[in-house]
């Protein structure tokens, strides 16, 4: 029987594959970067109300959140940033639950005469939708509210409850996913449908931004023999920091990581100093970005690029009257990981092969998600998957394959049936 409901499920989807295009195309056309996102909510809101689900749409509570030690942005409130959760009942006799969890903002499109068409076009080419935001990650949030849909419309009744949320802030730290989670929306599982390219990501990283201020002595360029530059101190302090990502990946041992050439990154995205080229700098900024992997916390990564940076005193005499200043600011997200053996992973898996006809690749992911707040804030077990490309992520002309979203709809749909269990 289960057999013939997955079947008829597909159909479905397959039969209503361009009514899943005009939707990505309206949720693209609303420009939902931060502070922006209640139109496209609007969107997702009138969806479910159309399916007869039960919404809760809110702002959530600054002051609320930043008591939470987890709790990271760079606003002051979050008017006209709504989150929203929709809940398609279970019969709720035995069956197990689900968070589906994406998130409806996107980063801004950069420079537009980088883009072959209009950022929010939506337009549709040889198979593909462009525009930003198609890949990370609407058109994940697409395949979850086909999914859900596919199983309505098919007269399947579940045992137990799929909880849909459309979520702000996941590009800034995750403030809108912890919000929910604040809010007790709890689950047997989550997941959450980020551009893994159809891998299985059991495994998440975490990162970390930081600062670093290396400090020099001013001095005429004329005689700057009297000076000491920060700018060269500061090639001293990135030679160290690249050691410290070769000594950290050279531990890395899970095969999950074997086809990722750097699983845990340091990247310097940042560099400023110096104020006058006729003087000997005294200050650079340097900020980055170091990756937290999955077994790894948060404090235990910065303990160890603060005492890499201490050691720089036994290299440079320099650094011990000058130590280089290391602040750990802005963007955040936690770590994360599922057992390999785990329940949900297994029918996850067993639903790709179903659909596709190939077993899928299951590695770990290179980035961070909110997937970390699921599994270590709310102790639920989080598995990444999705359609859509990192590679065109936050770049110009973003793209999904049509037939990728297609097919995670019904990999999703199908795995809520083994999961939540059918009536």
């Amino acid at each position: 029987m289960t057999k013939q409901f997955k079947e008829n499920i597909y159909e479905w989807i397959d039969k209503n594959e361009q009514k899943a295009v005009k939707l990505l195309q309206r949720l693209v056309q609303e420009k939902s970067v931060q502070g922006s996102e209640s139109a496209a909510q609007a969107i997702v809101v009138e969806v479910c109300r159309e399916l007869g689900f039960q919404i809760d749409i809110w702002e959530p509570n600054f002051k609320e959140l930043e008591q939470n030690e987890n709790f990271i942005s760079n606003r002051k409130d979050f008017m006209n940033s709504p989150n929203v959760v929709a809940v398609m009942k279970g019969s709720g006799s035995g069956g197990n639950s689900i968070i589906l969890n994406g998130h409806i903002d996107v980063v801004p499109e950069g420079e537009e005469n980088q883009w072959n068409e209009a950022p929010y076009s939506g337009v549709v080419k040889e198979g593909k939708i462009y525009g930003r935001g198609t890949t990370d990650m609407k058109g994940g949030n697409v395949a979850l509210l086909l999914a859900m849909e596919a199983i309505q419309q098919c007269g399947v009744k579940l045992k137990g409850d799929v909880i849909f949320q459309s979520v702000i802030e996941e590009e800034s730290g995750g403030a809108g996913s912890l919000a929910t989670i604040l809010k007790n929306y709890h689950a047997d599982a989550v997941l959450i449908p980020e551009p893994t390219n159809m891998k299985i990501f059991p495994k998440q990283q975490g990162s970390l931004w930081f600062r670093l201020k290396v400090h020099g002595r001013s001095a005429h360029g004329g005689t700057r023999y009297e000076g000491v530059s920060a700018i060269e101190k500061s090639v001293t302090v990135m030679e160290y920091v690249k050691d410290l990502e070769t000594f950290r990946n050279s531990k890395i041992k899970d095969p999950l990581y074997s086809n990722i050439p750097i699983p845990l990154p340091i990247n310097i995205g940042k560099i400023a100093g110096g104020n006058w080229p006729s003087s000997v700098p005294d200050l650079v900024t340097v900020e980055g970005r170091i990756g937290v992997g999955p077994d790894e916390t948060i404090e235990e990564v910065k303990a160890e690029l603060a005492n890499k940076l201490v050691s720089l005193q036994k290299e440079d005499s320099w650094f011990i009257e000058n130590p280089v200043e290391l602040e750990w600011f802005g963007a955040r997200w936690l770590p994360g990981s599922i057992p390999l053996d785990h329940s949900f992973l297994q029918v996850l898996s067993n639903n790709y092969l179903d659909v596709t006809k190939e077993k899928p690749i299951v590695e770990a992911s290179p980035w961070g998600t909110d997937g970390g707040l699921f599994t270590n804030v709310a102790n639920i077990p989080t598995v990444v998957f999705g359609p859509g490309v990192t590679e065109v992520a936050h770049y110009p002309n973003e793209y999904i394959e049509i037939k990728k979203m297609i097919q995670a709809a019904k990999i999703v749909a199908s795995t809520l049936v083994d999961w939540c269990k059918v009536e």
